[in-house]
């Protein structure tokens, strides 16, 4: 089958290729949307992710003494798309060095995107609930371990579980990194005293 990019879907269009992603998870679903868009949607659709996180943090941030409501907005704004962009380039990079996969940044983009976004807003609204505030992290993280599993296996073509799971780890890795560096910075800046 001849693969035809449509570089520009819209989100409407994206949050159906979401649903399906979430309630049909397998390596074929991915597979039927990884070509149906780029990297510009793709990033736009985790801006959006941003934008709803952002927004949710600034309205509780009154309620948390140590943060502040510019600190929230601004590094919501601006570590989410990064640390998107810093994860799917070591799944990619890593990816065709070690594991030898096939796909393409596009791919990897498009396919995490489709189920980091709403993982992610659901994440940031329930992440705020008290009683739910230690446990939405942790089922949040499972489930972006168990998407990002089958998204490297339709991406990057690597259908090993151990290439697989050794990929995640190690863009993981890189991840935290840089997150942990981002989120340092802004502690330093927007932290209240």
């Amino acid at each position: 089958m001849q693969k035809s990019p449509q570089l520009n879907p819209s989100v409407q269009t994206m949050f159906a290729q979401s649903t399906a992603v979430l309630t049909q998870p397998s390596v074929a679903t991915f597979e039927k949307f990884e070509w149906r868009g780029g990297v510009q949607s793709a990033f736009m659709y985790v801006l959006i992710a941003a934008v709803v996180s952002a927004v949710i943090a600034a309205i509780f941030a009154p309620f948390h003494r140590e943060v502040t409501l510019f600190g929230q907005l601004l590094s919501r704004l601006i570590v989410i798309p990064v640390g998107f962009a810093v994860f799917t380039g070591a799944v990619y990079a890593i990816g065709k060095a070690l594991f030898k996969g096939t796909g393409t940044y596009a791919e990897v983009a498009y396919t995490f995107a489709l189920f980091y976004v709403p993982l992610s807003i659901v994440g940031s609204l329930l992440g705020w609930i008290p009683i739910l505030n230690f446990i939405v992290p942790i089922v949040v993280a499972v489930a972006l371990i168990y998407f990002g599993f089958l998204a490297v296996q339709s991406s990057m073509n690597i259908r090993t579980n151990g290439e697989g799971l050794g990929l995640l780890a190690l863009s993981g890795v890189a991840y935290w990194l840089v997150t942990w560096l981002l989120n340092l910075l802004f502690a330093g800046l927007f932290v209240t005293r």
